[in-house]
């Protein structure tokens, strides 16, 4: 089978080795997309990871595809429903960093709660004084859990050592989580209101783009924290500057942005002036927030820790395998 593999950096290429004894790999630091997709007609299989764009045009130049193995939980980079029509099969990675981010919540927050960012770079100028950096603690604070997956359960675990009682929302509430101390499922409505800091946990899809928008941020205390580990489009980012304007929320913690693909270089902003696929309202937003002192954005990079990438190219190894043997596994569609 020739394996095309995507956006991968050199020390994560000794993990396809095992593959190359069978099949034909090769290993690439660009995205695929739409531009490029015509230099790889003949391949068979794909692996990007989540900055590939694989819409219709990008799927129609490689007329030989039968798998994407995305290294990745979500998919919303790729067009399911062209994918389907092709007889492409879908594989992911089911799970793979529920710790890990569910981590980089509460670094996000205790950077906020402890104004961690000025207070190390003040230090860094020798200058030791504390005026200005008065924090708040966690304990007793509610914490609002928007998505109780697999991600949402570590985020209650963890939320339970810092002494906060949690507010839980799911389409389908989990039977333990509510049977514990401390955790209340309650409708969307109610944990928006009640909540002192609330963080997301949900895919991006038609249901969830834009769940936090305007009125949602009219529902919430005075004063709340965001924190958005999952995916940019689940908040409305013009809403969120106006809240933040307002002092609605009092600071956001963010890992995730609607645009956030276009923004990772200055030259990708650029050339994108010549695309019309871009929001530019939102992409100027997101620039805005970038440089808002109770904004604290980090590079999608929740997931980034060595025992998390391991796990993610273990799995993505066997996605491969498996389907060459004819046991695909952990298919999307």
């Amino acid at each position: 089978m020739r394996i095309a593999v995507f956006e991968l950096e050199d020390w994560e290429q000794q993990a396809f080795g095992e593959l190359e004894a069978d099949h034909r790999v090769s290993y690439h630091t660009q995205p695929l997309e739409a531009a490029n997709a015509a230099d790889f007609a003949e391949v068979e299989a794909i692996s990007p990871f989540i900055y590939s764009e694989l819409d219709r045009r990008t799927l129609d130049a490689l007329p030989n595809l039968r798998l994407i193995a995305t290294r990745s939980t979500g998919y919303d980079h790729i067009d399911l429903a062209a994918a389907r029509e092709r007889g492409i099969t879908v594989c992911n990675v089911p799970s793979y960093g529920e710790n890990t981010v569910a981590e980089h919540v509460f670094g996000l927050l205790l950077t906020i709660s402890h104004n961690l960012t000025e207070a190390i770079d003040r230090t860094r100028r020798g200058d030791f004084s504390p005026r200005g950096l008065r924090g708040f603690d966690l304990r007793g604070r509610t914490l609002g859990v928007v998505g109780t997956g697999a991600i949402g359960r570590h985020v209650v675990d963890i939320a339970g050592g810092f002494g906060m009682p949690v507010l839980a929302y799911d389409l389908h509430p989990d039977e333990d989580l509510a049977a514990r101390d401390g955790v209340r499922y309650v409708e969307l409505d109610e944990l928006l209101a009640g909540a002192d800091v609330i963080t997301l946990h949900l895919p991006e899809t038609d249901a969830t783009r834009g769940l936090i928008d305007a009125e949602a941020f009219h529902r919430m205390r005075d004063g709340v924290v965001l924190i958005n580990t999952a995916r940019g489009g689940l908040v409305d980012v013009h809403a969120l500057l106006r809240a933040l304007a307002d002092g609605k929320v009092r600071a956001a913690g963010l890992d995730v942005l609607p645009e956030e693909p276009v923004i990772r270089e200055e030259t990708e902003v650029l050339h994108s002036l010549f695309q019309e696929e871009y929001d530019y309202r939102t992409l100027l937003a997101d620039h805005v927030l970038l440089r808002m002192r109770n904004v604290f954005i980090t590079p999608h990079s929740a997931f980034n820790t060595e025992e998390a990438l391991r796990r993610i190219l273990d799995t993505t190894v066997a996605n491969l395998a498996g389907f060459a043997a004819g046991r695909p596994r952990s298919v999307v569609t």
